[in-house]
């Protein structure tokens, strides 16, 4: 590697992004202290030590865990080397995929010291990290917080906290997000009615996300995605209701959305568990119908799984 090095250095064929690489490279491979080194050696390729080459040295060791090795190498350099914003979002990001989400709070107290304003991707980060803890009253606090420093959650982080909670059957608290999302003004994407109509399937909701996909999203000028028909197909299936899940392909189709592997799965399984319930003449006529949808996936070159 060092004899690379002193060969590009020799050539003038180093970019800042060819130091990154290299930095990277070092760090994962469990050299970080070589990396610490080509920061510190930048002059000899023609580079200063800035602001922006700083973040590439505290980015890459946040990136391979080096969190705390990061910090003390600030503590040395913010003496002589002006922080950003996005300085502090590194550390953020790095305390919090180490699991200590108070420092990553701190971080926010100094970046405030330093008269640099959080930002939304400042704050979804630490929401995240609390979701994954399920300590879900500090989401809430922190979600009064960004309110009252002017800094309002987006759709992104209202369907972040919306999944997290579906996701340990919340169903109830995870709506109520819902109504605090429109409450407050935010709009709405394809994303989060997406994980909408999720949440009240799995909550056994059919009708309302029936009603969500079929009429709400057209109300309010969102597009619906290959996500979204799969979904709502698969909604329909699990409720044994497979004429709307057929009709909801039908419309894909007709809206010029190609459907995938996922969109066919649900409708497979219907077809083929009907053998379960009716006598072996209808059985014979489910299958046929499985086999017609199977037909359909390879003429749109949809290549089945095993399983499938």
């Amino acid at each position: 590697m060092w004899d690379l090095v002193e060969d590009m250095r020799e050539g003038c064929s180093v970019t800042l992004d060819t130091i990154a690489k290299m930095m990277r490279r070092l760090a994962g491979g469990g050299k970080w202290k070589d990396a610490i080194v080509v920061f510190d050696e930048l002059e000899s390729f023609g580079f200063v030590r800035d602001t922006e080459t700083m973040n590439i040295l505290l980015d890459t060791l946040c990136k391979e865990k080096k969190v705390e090795v990061a910090r003390e190498a600030f503590v040395v350099l913010k003496s002589h080397i002006h922080p950003d914003a996005y300085t502090f979002n590194i550390f953020v990001h790095g305390w919090c995929n180490a699991r200590r989400v108070d420092e990553a709070m701190w971080t926010i107290q100094e970046m405030k010291l330093w008269r640099l304003k959080p930002s939304i991707i400042t704050y979804s980060t630490i929401l995240q990290a609390y979701c994954n803890q399920t300590n879900f009253q500090k989401v809430y606090e922190l979600l009064d917080l960004m309110v009252s420093e002017g800094c309002p959650p987006n759709v992104v982080t209202y369907t972040t906290i919306m999944n997290s909670l579906a996701k340990l059957g919340n169903f109830d608290e995870a709506l109520g997000m819902v109504d605090r999302m429109k409450s407050s003004g935010c709009k709405p994407d394809t994303l989060f009615y997406n994980s909408l109509i999720n949440i009240l399937g799995r909550g056994g909701q059919v009708h309302e996300a029936s009603k969500v996909f079929e009429v709400e999203m057209e109300m309010n000028g969102i597009g619906r995605s290959v996500s979204t028909y799969n979904t709502m197909i698969s909604i329909f299936c699990h409720d044994g209701q497979e004429q709307r899940a057929f009709t909801v392909l039908t419309d894909m189709e007709k809206a010029s959305c190609k459907p995938d592997l996922q969109t066919y799965r649900p409708l497979l399984r219907l077809c083929l568990s009907k053998r379960e319930l009716y006598d072996h003449i209808e059985r014979v006529g489910d299958t046929e119908w499985a086999c017609l949808l199977f037909d359909d996936m390879l003429g749109r070159e949809i290549l089945p799984r095993y399983e499938t």
